[in-house]
């Protein structure tokens, strides 16, 4: 184990811990990317009942937005959108638009965000519940993206016989959108 803190009480902690403790967390934050295609590849093997994996789904989505002209940043997120899927089965969208936060534009970590309201509307009246929970939305300035995420890459993407691009094909988008630096006000920042 290498360096640690002097305090065993955060409020207790010298301005070299905390130095030493910025440190690491900007070094360990260099393997996000690689941390976050770790996490891809184990939605190969989760939630079962579909005719293709999660991430296959997820891969489908990401394929699906690329071909119709998304930009690299709403590509990403429909790669990750649904990576909380493992610890997080109830509110899975609120863990994939946590871990996109820092990276990318608000509109596309709204989207994220109420992904699985908008999804709501495809299955939500089969179990008794309001397919329409999306309207509450309506009138927001990214309802419409929201809405063409789910209906054109998110709904669609349960074909196992779909031209699906492998995950080692993501990995430099994965590398590029999550090895930003987190907060960038370049990229951080609301639609105009």
């Amino acid at each position: 184990m290498g360096k640690t803190v002097s305090f065993l009480q955060m409020k207790d902690g010298t301005r070299d811990d905390y130095l030493m403790l910025d440190k690491s967390e900007r070094d360990f934050a260099v393997g996000l990317p690689g941390r976050v295609m770790e996490s891809l590849a184990r939605l190969d093997h989760s939630l079962e009942g579909y005719k293709v994996s999660r991430l296959e789904h997820s891969l489908q989505s990401a394929t699906r937005a690329e071909a119709d002209g998304a930009d690299p940043e709403m590509v990403a997120a429909a790669l990750i959108h649904d990576i909380g899927d493992e610890l997080a089965p109830y509110n899975h969208a609120e863990i994939a638009a946590g871990l996109i936060r820092p990276y990318v534009r608000a509109e596309v970590t709204w989207v994220i965000e109420k992904h699985g309201i908008f999804q709501m509307y495809y299955y939500a009246h089969h179990l008794g519940g309001n397919r329409n929970a999306r309207d509450e939305f309506r009138g927001h300035a990214w309802y419409g993206a929201c809405d063409r995420f789910c209906e054109s890459w998110d709904q669609a993407s349960f074909d196992p016989d779909y031209a699906t691009k492998p995950l080692q094909y993501w990995e430099p988008l994965v590398r590029e959108i999550f090895g930003r630096k987190a907060h960038d006000p370049r990229y951080v920042k609301a639609a105009a």
